[in-house]
């Protein structure tokens, strides 16, 4: 066994020798040495075993507006990382060279759990994000991760598709603080066609964050022209966000570039997204936001009491913010939900690399 190979959780024997993971909706069923659909969970000897454990594609300290988060320590800086292969097969991945990656040399970051806190500590981090790759696949991993971060005070984050089963769901996200879960479509047919996944389990993952925990959610939706960006759609999607989660999550939009499968495609104007933007505030959301475009508006925090603006961002660069830890307005005291801080930073646009070898 390679020894960064670590015991995997979530499986079962089948009466035919092979073994079934129990993670996420594809159920793969595995005979020795074959690997599930997302590349690193493997049968060995009989056992499942996660081959990424440890490995990273590189580490980086990022805005969280670039995770994006908005509403959960804005300003601050989180370190990110992946690992490589994901559980869904999105023909549009914008990070494809690492989430289709099966080439696992390229994770030449070796980290233990305690080292990753640590540096994060030490650049002056508020916060881990798992990103890049969904979390999901190394869920092992980052709950290892998030243990060593919570025990320095630090929060953790899951950038996600929610692609995943009810008992690992709630094992997974007992250890997340945020997240960000990618609303692709609001189609049936969207997932199963661009994505070789199902909607309803995202569906499910959604309601589960919202109701039954406190990790605080954020919900981004890629606008892919002529795929899931009609009127209708979108006006489907942000009534089901403002019936089924309510009013107070915050929905970002974000601009779609050509990249992998689907380079034929044109990338998403401005105006969808403006255009998004209006659907999802008339249908009843309050914190609607746009991204990968410039646009002040759709970048800006605004009260939905009195409408004044209170976090200004200009890309992911804060350029005022006037909210406090208790998230009151200051001119009407409307609160505004989130996790916000007495003394909040501003580390702008910058992305700063970093090496950790400690395993």
């Amino acid at each position: 066994m390679d020894p960064t190979s670590h015991s995997a959780r979530w499986w079962h024997r089948l009466d035919d020798g092979r073994i079934q993971c129990d993670l996420c909706p594809r159920d793969c069923k595995l005979g020795e040495d074959q690997r599930g659909a997302c590349f690193v969970r493997q049968n060995l000897g009989g056992a499942m075993v996660l081959t990424t454990y440890g490995r990273s594609s590189g580490f980086c300290v990022d805005p969280i507006e670039k995770k994006p988060l908005n509403h959960f320590l804005p300003g601050s800086r989180v370190l990110s990382f992946g690992t490589a292969g994901c559980n869904l097969m999105c023909k549009f991945c914008q990070n494809w060279d690492i989430s289709k990656a099966r080439d696992m040399d390229r994770l030449t970051d070796r980290a233990s759990p305690e080292g990753i806190a640590g540096a994060a500590a030490a650049s002056e981090c508020r916060s881990v994000a798992f990103t890049y790759n969904d979390p999901v696949i190394f869920a092992e991993y980052a709950m290892d991760v998030a243990d060593a971060c919570h025990e320095r005070g630090l929060r953790t984050v899951a950038v996600t598709a929610g692609y995943m089963h009810a008992e690992p769901r709630r094992a997974f996200y007992a250890k997340m603080d945020a997240a960000n879960v990618d609303l692709k479509a609001f189609t049936e047919g969207f997932y199963v066609r661009l994505s070789a996944a199902h909607l309803q389990p995202v569906l499910d993952t959604l309601l589960y964050l919202r109701h039954e925990t406190d990790t605080w959610l954020e919900i981004t939706t890629l606008l892919i022209p002529g795929q899931n960006d009609s009127s209708e759609e979108l006006a489907a999607l942000s009534a089901w966000i403002a019936r089924e989660l309510g009013p107070d999550v915050p929905l970002h939009f974000t601009a779609f570039h050509p990249d992998y499968k689907m380079t034929d495609l044109p990338r998403t104007p401005a105006s969808t997204l403006t255009r998004a933007r209006e659907i999802a505030l008339a249908a009843g959301l309050r914190y609607v936001y746009t991204g990968n475009v410039h646009d002040a508006a759709g970048g800006t925090t605004h009260c939905p009491g009195c409408q004044a603006p209170l976090i200004v961002r200009d890309w992911y660069r804060i350029e005022r913010n006037r909210l406090g830890p208790d998230g009151r307005c200051p001119d009407c005291g409307t609160v505004i939900p989130g996790h916000f801080e007495a003394d909040p930073q501003s580390f702008g646009r910058r992305r700063i690399p970093l090496a950790i070898q400690d395993f």
